[in-house]
């Protein structure tokens, strides 16, 4: 599989972020073993999906898993950006990997314990990689690329498509069971906000005295528009540039690498966007 690595990236920077995938694959594999798998709680995402088919069918989770994420992978190498697809289906392969490894093993017998600990360790595992350009594949990317088919925020897929998840649950088994997973859910959804972010979009704003420079670097990698603002250093009173850009989460770690290589001097206030209006490039 050819990969096109762009020039901000380094051989370190690569093997950390694998890294990253590998340990939040492992945790999610220890949250969905030995806490949410033995409680018959399901967890958010692709993930409870398979956990529901796994109590139907005579499969494992982790095999259904990466079999549900095939075509999810081929969806986002088209629609969404490869790279990114390429790091997120191997978080899914991994998590595959040691979800047939390690045991499904009962640590508490309390279905609570077991819905906060798994949602909070399936979650860590589930976000870590988001920070390094990367997701636990599943809803992430079909939320995507149906946000960009429509003109309604990502939030609006994520609440459908697990509220989904939540109603089959009790539907198949029990309310009370669906009840659990929806605590499990709310768990792993405030996780994600205290490691990452569950915005979907975010706004930047970049102090540099190197604008040109940076602006063609960032329209190189990222396709998004830029708005100008002159600027003057409160301290230094040197001339600078402010550049706004509006971006979505998984664009939030190239940019980092972009202005690190660009301008590492250059100062970046990430803020959190509810909502946009006018134009926003959704065909990135």
């Amino acid at each position: 599989m050819s990969l096109l690595i762009t020039r901000e990236t380094t051989l370190w920077t690569e093997l950390i972020k694998i890294g990253v995938i590998v340990i939040g694959a492992f945790g999610v594999a220890v949250g969905l073993n030995f806490f949410l798998i033995p409680a018959d709680v399901f967890a958010s995402g692709m993930t409870g999906i398979a956990q529901i088919l796994a109590a139907l069918l005579p499969l494992s989770a982790g095999i259904l898993l990466f079999a549900l994420n095939i075509p999810v992978a081929i969806l986002g190498w088209k629609k969404v950006g490869r790279l990114f697809t390429f790091y997120s289906f191997m978080h899914v392969a991994l998590t595959t990997f040691f979800l047939e490894v390690l045991p499904i093993y009962e640590i508490s017998e309390d279905i609570l314990l077991n819905a906060v600990f798994g949602g909070v360790i399936s979650a860590a595992g589930a976000a870590l990689p988001l920070k390094y350009g990367a997701s636990a594949g599943g809803l992430d990317i079909i939320a995507l690329v149906l946000a960009r088919m429509s003109d309604r925020p990502v939030g609006t897929y994520f609440f459908l498509l697990n509220a989904m998840i939540v109603l089959a649950a009790g539907a198949l088994f029990d309310l009370e069971e669906a009840l659990y997973t929806l605590v499990a859910i709310y768990v792993t959804s405030r996780v994600i906000d205290a490691i990452h972010t569950r915005h979907v979009k975010l706004t930047a704003m970049i102090v540099t005295k190197n604008a040109d420079e940076v602006r063609e670097a960032v329209h190189e990698h990222i396709t998004r528009g830029i708005t100008r603002m002159p600027a003057k250093g409160g301290y230094d009173a040197n001339d600078k540039e402010v550049l706004m850009i509006v971006i979505t989460r998984y664009e939030l770690y190239t940019l980092k690498q972009i202005i690190e290589e660009v301008d590492p001097e250059a100062f970046t206030n990430v803020m959190n966007t509810s909502g946009i209006f006018g134009t926003f490039r959704k065909d990135s």
